[in-house]
């Protein structure tokens, strides 16, 4: 195999280490951004997710700020917001962030972007399974405080809508990083992820803890699963004028099935 070949020759030509403190050195120096990555966007967001979902779990009224910012939002509610937030919401239903999400599987399918498929396929897929089965093992049951415009009337742990709004931007994020279009799907992707939020809190059917815990099992997802299916190896984009190919396996992966098979 040639590019096994090529390895072999640069771990030939690379300086052996003998110090393990060198050799540490050197990899963190290689690896701090994933290393930085990892900890800022895996083990954070689920290191708060578990303290809310601890908090939940023993005491399903939340926590002493939930019902107080309930309240301050509730006390400025008109006619008219609560016409726009009942229409709002709906844009960070799954009924409508789907056709979005097929949209771009569509344009990722027509470049022949397997990898960015695969990855935006197990993001989505998983993180609905996730906000499900959270939902049914916690049995969180929704504020009640005032009549909603809008009501639900399933389980309110974490909120459906927050991990829905956060997926697609994550899914978004990562598949434009390397495009001059990044920030603008940070910044767009920003505000739209905070007014889904505001409109549950607004409507009364969620507890803010709700949408901090939707958001931040999203956002470890999502972030989890391009460290494995890593759709930026190969700088892949959705926006790319002439996309890279994205049909082949890396070389670790293929050795990795060949000694599966």
């Amino acid at each position: 195999m040639p590019e096994l070949e090529k390895v072999n020759n640069e771990n030939q030509q690379t300086p052996k280490l003998r110090s393990p403190i060198g050799f540490v050195q050197k990899l963190l120096i290689t690896h701090w951004r994933s290393l930085l990555v990892l900890f800022i966007g895996v083990y954070l967001p689920l290191q708060i997710f578990g303290l809310l979902a601890l908090e939940v779990r023993y005491n399903e009224s939340g926590f002493p700020w939930d019902l107080p910012i309930l309240e301050r939002i509730h006390a400025l509610a008109q006619p008219q917001l609560d016409v726009f937030a009942a229409i709002l919401t709906k844009f960070g239903s799954f009924w409508i962030v789907l056709p979005i999400l097929s949209i771009i599987t569509l344009i990722v399918i027509m470049q022949r972007r397997w990898r960015s498929l695969t990855y935006l396929l197990i993001t989505a897929a998983g993180s609905a399974t996730i906000n499900r089965t959270a939902k049914e093992f916690w049995h969180r049951v929704r504020p009640h405080i005032w009549e909603s415009v809008a009501p639900e009337f399933d389980y309110s742990f974490p909120s459906g809508h927050a991990m829905t709004s956060m997926t697609l931007i994550a899914i978004l994020v990562v598949l434009t990083w390397g495009s001059a279009w990044r920030w603008f799907t940070v910044t767009f992707g920003s505000v739209y992820i905070l007014a889904i939020g505001w409109t549950r809190l607004y409507l009364g059917v969620h507890f803010p803890s709700d949408i901090i815990a939707g958001w931040m099992v999203a956002i470890a997802w999502a972030i989890g699963v391009s460290f494995i299916i890593r759709p930026l190896s190969q700088s892949a984009n959705i926006t790319s004028e002439k996309p890279v190919n994205e049909t082949q396996l890396l070389l670790e992966e293929q050795q990795l099935l060949n000694k599966e098979q």
